[in-house]
């Protein structure tokens, strides 16, 4: 099939197809995994398309070549972990320069660019980003970095990427997004003039708790060819089973999302009506502060994030979490079945206590990761533990 052809397929087609082209040698319509460490060469100094795995391995290629399409990107690149990609990019700053990241932010970025990239002499600032007045007033000359999320992590902010993107190429300045919550099937931030969209692989795109990785996506070939030294140089690379698994999750992942964005819908709506829930955030629920943006910038569905505060101390509310029996108490989220967890000492343990209370991650704050379960089960689960 020409690269036209497969342009012009529909999302859930082309997570299907692209990347998973027939295997020419056996016929299989699953490409094999390739768990060869090492190529033979046609000669010396002479190099075919793979010569070592850490540079490049035909499983990891594949589901690069998938995601890229479906973020509408020139190239993807698969890590070991989410962790992992975020670390990539922040590799290509230099010591002196400046990164301004969104207050409502995932517990581990927190701690990789408070505790880690410090040390290498980057400044961080935090900032609303939902209110670009404010970054653009963060945006400095040392500036080399915006740090967003479509949607934000815990309390699920929704950021104007397209305004965002337009002040970053005005400043330039560098702008990437993880999209962990969002996934390209409700939104595609590269569309927007995002420089690099990320995904905590393990979580939406793997599908089933059953791998670990993080990639990355661009649309410029120069910022592709940068990351990829990157990648290279350091070694953080995804191995070819995990890289089969999340192959495998993409071609699920329209179906689960929109699905799980059906029901998080109508939990975040049951809960708010729940006499001991304190608020609800949910981003299609109409009183969410930026449910009308994120009604634009949101394909078909609002994610299957939800996360409600109860009036209630820390141990009270650690014990609502250790209540339930199908949401399972655990970090992580994105997966087939739902979880639960209590991000002041889970998720973002990690935040300084005076960074958690200025930002909201308040003592009575849950987050919940709702799967595909159904959502009488669901709502009778949360019923009996909170009382």
């Amino acid at each position: 099939m020409s690269d036209q052809k497969k342009d012009s397929l529909s999302f859930r087609t082309r997570a299907i197809h692209v990347g998973n082209e027939v295997d020419p040698s056996t016929g299989a319509v699953v490409p094999p995994v390739h768990f060869a460490s090492t190529f033979r060469q046609p000669g010396a100094g002479e190099w075919g398309e793979f010569d070592y795995s850490r540079s490049g391995n035909p499983t990891r290629s594949h589901l690069q070549d998938t995601l890229a399409s479906l973020e509408s990107g020139i190239g993807a690149l698969a890590f070991s972990s989410g962790m992992a990609a975020i670390h990539a990019v922040t590799m290509l700053l230099e010591t002196g320069d400046h990164v301004v990241a969104g207050c409502d932010l995932y517990g581990g970025a927190y701690r990789l660019l408070h505790k880690i990239c410090n040390r290498s002499g980057i400044e961080v600032s935090l900032v609303d980003m939902t209110d670009v007045n404010r970054v653009a007033e963060a945006v400095g000359d040392r500036t080399k970095l915006i740090w967003a999320e479509t949607i934000g992590n815990p309390r699920l902010s929704i950021p104007d990427l397209p305004v965002l993107a337009t002040l970053a190429k005005q400043r330039g300045v560098l702008i990437g997004v993880d999209n962990t919550f969002g996934t390209p099937s409700l939104i595609r931030p590269l569309e927007s003039g995002i420089d690099i969209v990320m995904h905590s692989a393990t979580k939406y795109l793997g599908g089933h708790s059953d791998c670990l990785g993080g990639t990355l996506a661009v649309a410029d070939q120069e910022l592709f060819d940068r990351l990829y030294y990157i990648q290279n140089a350091t070694g953080a690379v995804l191995d070819p089973m995990s890289s089969f698994l999340i192959s495998r999750g993409l071609k699920t992942l329209d179906l689960r999302v929109r699905e799980q964005s059906r029901t998080a819908l109508e939990i975040a709506a049951w809960l708010r009506e729940h006499p001991k829930v304190r608020g609800v955030l949910y981003p299609g629920l109409e009183n969410h502060p930026q449910h009308e943006l994120a009604s634009r910038l949101f394909d078909g569905g609002f994610g299957a994030m939800v996360t409600f505060e109860l009036d209630a101390r820390i141990d009270q509310t650690a014990r609502v979490c250790e209540a339930t029996q199908l949401f399972h108490l655990a970090v992580s989220l994105g997966a087939v079945e739902s979880l639960i967890e209590q991000p002041a000492t889970m998720s973002h343990a990690s935040y300084d206590a005076a960074d958690r209370e200025r930002f909201g991650i308040t003592d009575g704050l849950i987050r919940l990761s709702v799967g595909l379960e159904s959502f009488d089960d669901l709502r009778d689960d949360l019923a009996a533990a909170i009382g």
